[in-house]
Formats: structure tokens, C-alpha cells, sequence
């Protein structure tokens, strides 16, 4: 099997939908010798937060000597991305040769596997192989009843910014989503919670009774912001000071603070990570699309921000970075998300917008968008791909302004791939 037929064979039709439990994953790896059971965990759940969470620990963990795995979801520019071993993707030809061996296994199964749950089985056998010390195992959606909990008790299970999404699939109330997310908790675990919702937090703190486990949460008032600008930004917390992070977002002072609780976790349960290892670890992390900088005259930027809490995060960042400033917009989003208040929140902050359709089947189409838009009385023009957006916006502020992209994680691919030769 070829990378390219690797990927045809994952991408099938056969594997689309999702269909939440553990079943199908559990018989793929019993199958494959059940690889999970001879890997160590750090399991990440939550809303907002998961990525850029899994990539500083990912990173602190290599510096600190720990051969590491991370797996995270979705991709940006290239499948490879979404399994990484110390920081590089799994090879074309290393996917096509597992590919390979589990396709059979899952051929013949009775209830088939989704995609997810095919690539997650498949990942499992990958950091196997490559004797992964630990694996960042990042949930694709909720975390009871989503593939990755397959695991046994991990290392520690952390639980990201919480909001309302997938609400179809987890339930309509934030305790519902909670409750979802809180299986990932396992019996005498150790959990690091972002907290500050009054709605989920009782739900964590009852289950991780129930369970026997330790949690325990970051402080955010113990954070002191240091210098920002658009190449990141240094922060003191508790008893780490002036850290260092290459990402731009203000929100990722409270990300890195629920790393550092996490970083404590592990040295109570015995792994070596020194203070170097955490300060080279947090100023190497790298994560694509997370308020990325992609151009400087105008500035440009792109932001994964999808929902109502994620895009709030996002608009404090660009006020904190541009005070009193007005910008230009390329926004797409998928039809199945609270479109108008992530609307209310950024039309005071903008000049003008440029919708677009990011390609996915769930997207709304730019038109669509653009009338909505115009409803909540801004400008915006619809274009016909994402390419023309930020053609557009660039042209719209020139040198000295400010864009922004944002929306969703499907489009920021494409936008990425209109400023490749500076990537």
C-alpha cells in the first residue's frame, strides 16, 4: 500500500460518521496485541485549550529526555501531524505499512470502525513501535465514550477550558458536556482541571470522589503577565518565573499555567523533568493556527477559535495586542455552531469582513454567512475560496493594518497554505 492509498483507505466512506462508544476500538487493538496496554498516558479532554495544552507538555516532556508521542486531532496542513513522536510526524511510508497491517483486522469486523477510531488503533500500534516513554493523547470528542479512553488510568488526566460544544452528540447543558468529559477520570488517577465553571467544576470535583482521585486546579490570579508582543510573551506563576512561550494568545498564560499543575503531577508520580526542561520545553512548543502570525505587513493572523468561548479568547488577544484598532475578517464557520455569538462578539471588533466556505460538509456557505453579517450591521463580501478572503483582506488594510482569520480549524489549513513559502 502506497501513502496515497493509505490515506484513500482511511478517508473511505466506509468510515464516516461518528458513532460514540468503545467497542470497535477495543476489538481493533485486541487484534493488533492491544498496544495501549503496554503505553503510558497524559489524556487530554475539554472544549478549548486541548492542543496547545498537549503540544507545551509534549515539548517539555522531550527536553526533560522522555522519548514522547502526542496525538491530536484535527490536522492542519498534512494527515501526518495528527501522530508525532518528539516533535516529528509519522512518516508516509510508516502510515502506509500500518495501513496496511490493520486493514484486514478492520475489514472483517462486524460493526465497523469509524475513522477516528481506525486512526486511533492505529496510533496505539505506531507509539508501541516506536517505544514512546508516554504518549499527550488528545480526545477527539467528550472523553467517556471517545476512542481514546480505551486506556487504562493515565499518568495524569487533564481537562481543558470547558464551553458548549458538540452539543448534539454530549447534550444540551454544560453539565451534560461535563459529565461526558469527566470519563476520562479513572479510579486513583490524578486530574489537573482549568476550572472557573461553575457549571462543570462540581461535576469533576463528584466524580473524581466517586473515583478515588487527586484533583486539583491552577490558580489563575497567581499569574504575572510579563512582556508581549507578536512573537509571545513571559509570565511568572506560583513559584516559576519569568517563562517564556512563543504563542501570542493571552489565553495561553492560563494554558501554560494548567501545564505547569500538570508538570507537578508527574514529578509526584516519579517522572524527571527539571525546571530547564520546563523553561526549554514551554519557549520550543509549536502549534499551528492557535493565533499563529503569519505575515507582518499587514499583520495577519490565523485563529482555530470555533465557538463562543474560543472566539471570546481570541478577541481578548487581539485587543490586548491591538488597542483601539479595527480589523479585517476572514471568517468562515460550520453551520452547526452558535453562529450568532460568535458574531456579537467579533463584529464591534471589526473594519470589515470576507466570508468564505471552509471545505467541509457542515460549512455554511459564504453567502449565507455575509447576510448574517451585514444583519448586525457591518460590511462583509462573500468570496468564492479562501485564498480570494485573504487576498482581499490583505489588499483591504495594507501594509499597516491588521486581519485576521478565523472561525474554524478547517479553513486554517488553507489559509496557512497562502503564506506557505513564510511557514
Amino acid at each position: 500500500m502506497t501513502y496515497e492509498e493509505a490515506l484513500k483507505y482511511i478517508h473511505s466512506v466506509n468510515w464516516v460518521g461518528s458513532k460514540l462508544g468503545l467497542e470497535r476500538t477495543q476489538e481493533l487493538l485486541e487484534k493488533l496485541g492491544s498496544p495501549h496496554k503496554k503505553l503510558k498516558f497524559i489524556h487530554i479532554a475539554g472544549t478549548n485549550g486541548k492542543g496547545s495544552t498537549a503540544a507545551m507538555l509534549a515539548s517539555i516532556l522531550e527536553k526533560a529526555g522522555h522519548r514522547t508521542g502526542l496525538y491530536t486531532s484535527p490536522f492542519i496542513n498534512r494527515f501526518n501531524e495528527r501522530m508525532q513522536v518528539n516533535g516529528k510526524q509519522i512518516p508516509d511510508g510508516t502510515l502506509a505499512e500500518l495501513t496496511d497491517l490493520i486493514q484486514p483486522y478492520a475489514d472483517a469486523m462486524e460493526d465497523a470502525p469509524t475513522e477516528f477510531e481506525l486512526i486511533t488503533a492505529l496510533a496505539m500500534e505506531y507509539f508501541l513501535r516506536e517505544k514512546c516513554d508516554i504518549v499527550v493523547l488528545e480526545v477527539g470528542m467528550g472523553g467517556e465514550l471517545d476512542s481514546t479512553n480505551v486506556i487504562g488510568t493515565p499518568e495524569a488526566a487533564v481537562i481543558a477550558a470547558m464551553g458548549l460544544d458538540h452539543v448534539k452528540e454530549l447534550g444540551p447543558a454544560m453539565a451534560d458536556i461535563a459529565r461526558a468529559k469527566a470519563g476520562i477520570i479513572k479510579s486513583g488517577g490524578s486530574v489537573v482541571s482549568y476550572g472557573g465553571n461553575p457549571e462543570a467544576d462540581p461535576v469533576f470535583e463528584a466524580v473524581c470522589r466517586e473515583k478515588g482521585a487527586k484533583l486539583r486546579q491552577p490558580d489563575f490570579s497567581g499569574i504575572v503577565p510579563g512582556e508581549f508582543d507578536l512573537d509571545g510573551q513571559s509570565f511568572s506563576y506560583g513559584g516559576w518565573k519569568d517563562l517564556r512561550i512563543p504563542l501570542a494568545g493571552r489565553y495561553q498564560m492560563n494554558n501554560a499555567a494548567v501545564v505547569l499543575e500538570t508538570v507537578e503531577v508527574l514529578r509526584e508520580r516519579g517522572w524527571r523533568i527539571s525546571e530547564e526542561a520546563v523553561r526549554q520545553g514551554m519557549a520550543a512548543t509549536r502549534w499551528p493556527a492557535r493565533f499563529e502570525i503569519l505575515r507582518r505587513d499587514p499583520v495577519f493572523i490565523v485563529d482555530g477559535g470555533h465557538n463562543p468561548h474560543g472566539i471570546r479568547a481570541t478577541a481578548g488577544s487581539l485587543q490586548r495586542l491591538f488597542p483601539g484598532r479595527k480589523i479585517t475578517f476572514v471568517t468562515g464557520v460550520m453551520a452547526d455552531k452558535d453562529v450568532e455569538s460568535i458574531l456579537g462578539i467579533i463584529v464591534p471588533l471589526a473594519s470589515e469582513f470576507f466570508t468564505v466556505r471552509p471545505e467541509n460538509p457542515r460549512a455554511m456557505a459564504a453567502e449565507e454567512l455575509a447576510g448574517r453579517i451585514q444583519a448586525l450591521g457591518a460590511r462583509a463580501t462573500p468570496c468564492e475560496s479562501v485564498a480570494e478572503g485573504v487576498a482581499k483582506a490583505i489588499a483591504a488594510e495594507g501594509p499597516e493594518g491588521v486581519a485576521c482569520a478565523l472561525g474554524s480549524l478547517y479553513m486554517s489549513g488553507e489559509v496557512r497554505e497562502c503564506f506557505a513559502q513564510n511557514l
